[in-house]
């Protein structure tokens, strides 16, 4: 997780000098072309439907599990949508607390110990794609951590019915500290067809943040 976060980090610096001259505009990447999805509601049904899919689904819980922070998560999805042409950049800042609240109600569905940033304990700030993130998000987040009550309007009715039908991946879970009997955890791709996701071959640009930042793992590829 962490080497493949570090990888995701380096590729969020500025686009090479020239880039633009060298790409073929024949050829764009994805996240040169018109977005997958425009809008919160449209994004929310599609990131749903990959966390919750079996084998990322337990891969991320197994992440959770063994004290990986839930904003590691949302960062390294999030960024890899972006890359894959899912979202422009405004939308990706947008999901940020949508993905986190999700995320959060799977974990407390399998009343596991939730770490929301690597800073719970403290008031540090936590930066995303090299924006600040509010400390009232960041609040919202920790205490829906410690509660266990998600906020209305993240789940849609629809998603609390699926919550209550996931399959019980208790058993795949080892306790907090413990080691895995199972051995490393299952690497999962995280583009949606389940097959390892290509970095690009140059890469993307800096994303042009909004003036705010709007009101708004261990997954493994």
């Amino acid at each position: 997780m962490q080497k493949e976060f570090e990888i995701i980090q380096a590729n969020m610096g500025r686009a090479i000098p020239g880039q633009s001259l060298t790409n073929d505009p024949d050829n764009p990447a994805p996240y040169e072309q018109a977005p997958k999805f425009n809008t919160v509601d449209e994004a929310s049904k599609y990131l749903w439907d990959f966390i919750t899919e079996e084998r990322k689904y337990v891969s991320i819980m197994k992440g959770i599990n063994k004290g990986i922070p839930v904003m590691d998560f949302v960062k390294v999805i999030l960024f890899n949508e972006f890359v894959n042409g899912s979202f422009n950049p405004d939308l990706m800042m947008m999901m940020a607390e949508p993905l986190a609240f999700m995320i959060i109600a799977l974990a407390e569905r399998l009343d596991l110990d939730i770490q929301v940033t690597n800073n719970d304990d403290t008031d540090e700030e936590e930066e995303m794609f090299g924006t600040t993130v509010e400390k009232k998000q960041l609040s919202e987040l920790k205490e829906a951590a410690k509660s266990s009550r998600i906020p209305e309007g993240y789940l849609t009715q629809e998603m609390e019915e699926e919550i209550r039908n996931l399959p019980d991946v208790s058993s795949l879970l080892s306790p907090q500290g413990e080691p895995v009997d199972e051995g490393p955890v299952e690497k999962v791709s995280l583009d949606q067809e389940g097959t390892q996701a290509q970095q690009p071959s140059a890469p993307p640009p800096q994303p042009e943040l909004p003036p705010q930042q709007p009101t708004e793992p261990e997954v493994q590829r």
